[in-house]
């Protein structure tokens, strides 16, 4: 997977598409989905041109990691999500569905999520 500079988050964070802002550091940015899927879905998004997990965690700086670690908790304790429970998520690649390529974080809560991952044949 390629970076792409014109991707809707690289857009985001560059100010040219709007976004229901909930938290910004040095390194990050989080938002409020568009269509969320519960009743609190907030994308937390690095501010570098990371495309995954991998590329992230290979590339990054110590302090963008820390950066974008430190976003998804105060994201989660300012959502009241901290008691109740929430769910963190990172999609990588087709097999996950990875919609935009810029690596970004989930924040899933406000209802119970159920289990992990539904079973699949194989």
């Amino acid at each position: 997977m390629v970076y792409d500079p014109q991707n809707i988050f690289a857009r985001i964070l560059r100010g040219e598409i709007p976004c229901d802002r909930v938290f910004e550091n040095d390194h990050a940015l989080a938002f409020r989905d568009i269509a969320p899927q519960t009743p609190v879905h907030i994308l937390v998004v690095p501010k570098g041109a990371y495309v995954s997990m991998v590329d992230f965690s290979a590339h990054a700086s110590d302090a963008e990691i820390g950066g974008l670690v430190r976003a998804v908790g105060h994201v989660a304790r300012e959502a009241g999500l901290e008691d109740p429970g929430y769910r963190i998520l990172a999609n990588h690649g087709a097999d996950a569905r990875q919609e935009v390529a810029h690596f970004h974080v989930h924040v899933f809560g406000g209802r119970d999520l159920g289990g992990m991952v539904r079973r699949a044949p194989a």
